[in-house]
């Protein structure tokens, strides 16, 4: 396997999960620098989250007509602009619309390079090489709470976003120096139809679910995108099965493993969703942290992440995927709860070690998923899969987000207060479970679904 592909991709994972992490760590400093508060600037998260539900479904369309190198490297430049824009930002209005155009760019980073590494490694080292996608990447989450709590303690937010300046410059050169340029070029027909579809029912749902239940917003905003979104959604399946070529591929939805992978991994990151909004917040609120403070604590659930990649391919190669699955995502949902019972005299090593183990049953079900997707997909509808699982992944994130500031809402509106440590434990205990429910996905996969991918021996074998 050539580790310099996966590498330098890793570049685009990199900035994405630092920004992600940066931003919930200083939400409310930023928010008390804008003049709103931490849930109104959700608004933040949901208009990058909404950006990318818009423009990820075209991202497989756009790497087979004008090449995934090119289009990865485009995708940067975008990225590293809206960056800029995130730190001249001065209002609400424009930190949105900033945090927008840098998800114009994340849209097109992570699937589109993800299907390079696809392309560019055999199956049977497919885990290898999403681990080692992942393991650079996991250096964001690792980093952005400390760096994100040190700058804005001691400096000011603005500074944050002007890190992904030389990563993203770098990430452009070693992509044009290292990422292979011989590609054959698809030039299909684009689905306009599916594509505007596809982006009213994506985005609807995701921003009707997180301004619902927002202050800035009257109610009916949201709930009127909400329906717009899910009707919008219901028209795109229908369109999807009478066109030759739609823009999303459902009929993948009719392999099982495809379809165990993205629901289930779906229905666990609606819990992972809502930890980075919950847990800074509740350090901060709740317990009268620093921002500083918040993250050299939340930046220890990414050193449990990081490890686990070393460990990926021989414990699915041991266990297999189903098992492995099913186990973390009990596993996982156990250790959110947990964050549950944190109080500011909870002992910090108990939080660390907490955190701690959370990460590595949360790392492990990421690669899994990530890689069991493309288990039994053709090379030729890799352009079509990568998309698909790409907007469940965020969508589901965004949903997360949406979730657990509804939860907060609601709670503040019964006990007619400001946030209380109280209201973030049942946020917890809520994601938990729901988290939990992916369990009865994974368990329902073949004991042997992924093998070639691992390397195990099927039970067929071993009998």
């Amino acid at each position: 396997m050539n580790r310099s592909v996966p590498l330098v991709l890793a570049i685009a994972l990199f900035m994405e999960n630092m920004d992600s992490n940066v931003i919930s760590t200083s939400l409310p400093a930023i928010a008390d620098d804008l003049g709103t508060s931490p849930i109104a600037l959700k608004l933040a998260l949901t208009g990058y989250l909404v950006s990318l539900a818009i423009f990820i479904p075209i991202s497989g369309w756009m790497a087979d007509r004008f090449g995934a190198k090119r289009v990865f490297r485009a995708a940067i430049g975008v990225f590293v602009l809206g960056s800029l824009a995130c730190a001249a930002s001065n209002s609400l209005t424009s930190f949105v619309l900033a945090r927008s155009l840098q998800g114009m760019g994340g849209a097109m980073m992570t699937p589109v390079g993800r299907l390079l590494i696809i392309r560019s490694t055999p199956r049977n080292e497919l885990v290898s090489a999403m681990a080692w996608l992942s393991i650079p990447a996991m250096v964001g989450p690792l980093a952005g709470p400390p760096i994100g709590g040190f700058i804005t303690t001691y400096f000011t937010w603005h500074w944050i976003f002007i890190i992904n300046v030389p990563i993203g410059i770098m990430g452009i050169w070693f992509s044009t120096k290292y990422l292979p340029d011989a590609e054959e070029l698809i030039n299909r027909k684009l689905d306009w139809t599916g594509f505007v579809l596809s982006g009213l029912g994506m985005s609807g749902v995701v921003f009707g679910l997180s301004v619902v239940s927002l202050p800035a917003l009257p109610t009916f905003v949201g709930i009127s995108t909400l329906i717009i979104g899910v009707v919008a959604s219901l028209l795109y399946v229908w369109h999807a099965r009478r066109v030759a070529e739609p823009l999303l591929d459902l009929s993948l939805f009719k392999n099982q493993v495809f379809r165990v992978s993205v629901v289930g991994g779906s229905i666990f990151r609606l819990g992972v969703g809502a930890v980075p909004f919950l847990l800074p917040l509740m350090f901060q609120v709740g317990f009268g942290l620093s921002p500083f403070q918040s993250g050299m604590l939340t930046f220890t659930s990414a050193i449990g992440a990081f490890t686990m990649k070393f460990g990926a391919r021989s414990m699915f190669a041991r266990f297999g995927f189903r098992n492995s699955l099913a186990l973390c995502a009990l596993m996982s949902a156990t250790f959110i709860a947990i964050n549950g019972l944190f109080t500011p005299e909870t002992p910090y090593w108990i939080i660390f070690m907490a955190l701690l183990i959370g990460g590595v049953g949360r790392s492990l079900l990421f690669t899994g998923v990530n890689t069991l997707a493309y288990a039994e997909i053709p090379n030729e509808k890799t352009s079509q899969a990568t998309p698909i699982t790409t907007v469940a992944q965020q969508v589901s994130l965004a949903i997360g987000v949406a979730i657990a500031g509804g939860i907060l809402e609601i709670s503040t509106l019964f006990h007619g207060k400001e946030l209380l440590l109280s209201d973030f434990h049942i946020g917890f205990f809520i994601i938990a479970a729901i988290s939990g429910m992916a369990f009865f996905s994974f368990i329902k996969l073949d004991p042997d679904a992924g093998h070639q991918l691992s390397g195990r021996k099927t039970c067929k074998n071993e009998a």
